[in-house]
């Protein structure tokens, strides 16, 4: 019976799977093809038999080479408690014996690639539904009237939808994208069938011969490939929801060889049907499937964009709780699933950028030079940060590790090359973005340094202020109920504790300081969640909570006071649903102080403004919260 269960959840994770990590990657055929025989490139590929073996030999190698054996066999071994991506490694460097230095210099790396995802997740469901509404062109050129506006309309409804989350029809994500893989894999093999000799492709020999006869060709050509290994980044990012397991079997078992099967029968088409280069992924499809195979795709690009746009979720979560980011409002759309989560501000700035791109580029194709230099550019730091990781941590010899990460950064930065000569046709555009956010990333957290220690000036030593108030050396009145006040460090004064005893020199019988310690690691253990301190005076009803979460997890304010009373507050058990909450509002200053240019200054004090409502983010009642402010010079 254990066993049968165990089965079952392995089948469910990977259904999962398919509908959530493969939705990019999966629909990368209805244009990466397109885009590498695209007559408009610079050094366009000649649709000829022998370019074209070596195209789809380059496709299939890139993708067994990056996707299988880089981050299946790979990267997915190494994770944070679970967790994997750009921030898991980079929260994984933040333990190391890096000197300070070298981790800045890693940190910046790793922020930047982090941009670059934000603007992966603005270019994947502008191109990725467009590329799917393309295919009424094929049913009737006169359709192609509509096929921006059916984009347009069908992004709009998929960012309105996102307030109700994807616990609801995330069920059904897993089945839709079986059926589409298992359709894309019999549109291929009539083709395949009809001329097996481009079976041969899949030997290395023509790529190597293709880059031997045509070496610029072939190295432009790149530009178009990295198209077909879109998504291989969600694969370890999303590790922590599936595991490793049902991710690297449904890879290995089901997406890997639909999309060899697709992607041959594509190749076979145009040694076949030249003129097919217009369109192949919907001109390999019969005419009488051919609306079905449209309403399909449709439904696969809205899940393959629904991925990325919860992955923006998912990374501006873990960013600000890794304190590159303001603390931004976020709303729990599961009562089981705490990773499914829905972010207002970032939600409705993904869809105005989405809709400007798709109302700029109008294409898939023109979009493709854009999307190529975004991939490529998170796969090389994703790739920098693993072998540093890998160096640092001595588990293997460096010598190992520098071979095997020399060859994999070299086959990389091939393509990073070759997509960079594309920043004049589009490729600006995810590297503006990626700048813009950068800026962005790294002004909040200077400027946080700079406020935090100017604010650490103004509330002082807890340790002293509890000292002055034991020996009455401020003047207070007890008062009676329970009182927490929010603390930015386990050693300074809460701003609203120092505010409220020297303005209305009271302090209530049960007085509660809380520090809450955003961790490096997803979740805290739960048996080191919360800790209480009564600072060294028992009977003064003071007491210290500290409470530990990680950087993937809800911070409830209330149920930590609860497993805190579990555990003895000063002055006996207390009435936690009494209590009243007192947080801290500083309010911030420009000066001319050094330490940061002023724009920068201005730049963060405008990001506070997005910093989101703390009763909400803490979960606090709201009619038993009070909000105390303080200046505070930056």
């Amino acid at each position: 019976m254990a066993e049968e269960k165990t089965r079952g959840r392995r089948a469910v994770l990977l259904a999962g799977a398919l509908g959530v990590v493969f939705g990019d990657i999966g629909t990368s055929p209805l244009y990466a093809m397109q885009t590498v025989f695209s007559p408009d490139a610079l050094r366009p590929v000649p649709v000829e038999e022998t370019a074209i073996y070596g195209a789809i030999s380059l496709v299939f190698w890139s993708v067994t080479v990056i996707v299988t054996v880089m981050y299946v066999l790979t990267f997915m071994r190494t994770d944070n408690d679970g967790e994997g991506g750009l921030l898991a490694l980079l929260a994984l460097l933040a333990e190391s014996r890096l000197s300070t230095k070298a981790f800045g210099v890693l940190a910046s790396v790793g922020i930047f690639g982090a941009a670059l995802f934000f603007g992966d997740s603005m270019i994947t469901p502008a191109i990725s539904v467009l590329s799917s509404m393309e295919g009424l062109e094929i049913l009737d050129p006169g359709l192609k009237e509509i096929v921006v506006p059916g984009a347009v309309g069908i992004l709009l409804a998929l960012f309105a939808a996102q307030r109700w989350g994807t616990a609801r029809v995330g069920r059904f994500f897993g089945p839709i994208m079986a059926v589409w893989f298992l359709a894309i894999a019999a549109c291929g093999v009539p083709e395949i069938v009809r001329h097996p000799d481009v079976l041969q492709a899949l030997s290395p020999h023509w790529a190597l011969r293709f880059f031997f006869e045509e070496p610029l060709i072939a190295f432009l050509a790149l530009g178009g490939v990295v198209l077909a290994i879109t998504g291989a980044e969600a694969l370890y990012a999303d590790m922590g929801h599936f595991g490793r397991k049902p991710i690297s079997h449904a890879w290995l078992a089901i997406v890997f060889p639909a999309l060899t099967l697709n992607y041959l029968g594509q190749a076979a088409l145009l040694v076949d049907k030249p003129s097919a280069v217009s369109n192949p992924f919907f001109l390999l499809v019969p005419d009488w499937a051919l609306m079905p195979m449209v309403t399909l795709a449709t439904l696969a690009t809205v899940i393959a964009s629904q991925a990325v746009i919860s992955g923006a979720f998912s990374v501006s979560h873990q960013a600000a709780r890794l304190g590159f980011l303001p603390r931004l409002r976020v709303v729990h759309t599961s009562a089981r699933e705490q990773g499914q989560i829905y972010m207002p501000f970032v939600n409705w700035l993904l869809m105005i950028a989405v809709l400007a791109l798709v109302l700029t580029f109008q294409s898939s194709e023109k979009l493709a030079a854009a999307y190529g230099v975004a991939v490529i550019g998170t796969i090389t730091v994703t790739t920098t940060l693993f072998f540093t990781l890998q160096w640092v941590r001595d588990r293997r010899p460096h010598w190992h590790v520098a071979v095997v990460g020399a060859v994999f950064l070299s086959f990389v930065l091939v393509f990073l090359a070759a997509n960079l000569v594309k920043v004049g046709e589009g490729g600006y555009l995810p590297v503006g973005i990626g700048l813009v956010i950068f800026t962005v990333l790294t002004t909040w957290r200077r400027g946080r340094k700079l406020a935090d220690a100017n604010r650490d000036e103004v509330e002082g030593s807890l340790q002293a202020f509890v000292n002055d108030l034991h020996n009455h050396e401020i003047p207070v009145r007890r008062v009676p109920g329970c009182a927490v006040f929010l603390s930015r460090g386990e050693g300074s004064t809460p701003l609203a504790l120092r505010a409220n005893v020297e303005h209305n020199h009271t302090l209530h019988r049960h007085t509660v300081i809380l520090t809450l310690l955003s961790l490096r690691t997803p979740r805290a253990d739960d048996d080191e969640r919360v800790s209480v301190d009564d600072l060294g005076f028992s009977d003064d009803g003071i007491t210290h909570v500290t409470a530990r979460f990680g950087y993937l997890e809800r911070m409830s304010l209330p149920s930590v006071l609860r497993q805190a009373n579990d555990k003895g507050l000063e002055g006996g058990e207390v009435d936690i649903d009494d209590a009243s909450y007192f947080v801290s509002a500083p309010e911030l200053r420009i000066t001319d102080a050094p330490g940061m240019a002023k724009w920068r200054k201005h730049l963060f004090l405008a990001t506070t403004r997005l910093t989101s409502d703390p009763v909400e983010f803490f979960d606090l009642p709201r009619g038993k919260t009070v909000v105390l402010g303080a200046e505070i010079d930056l």
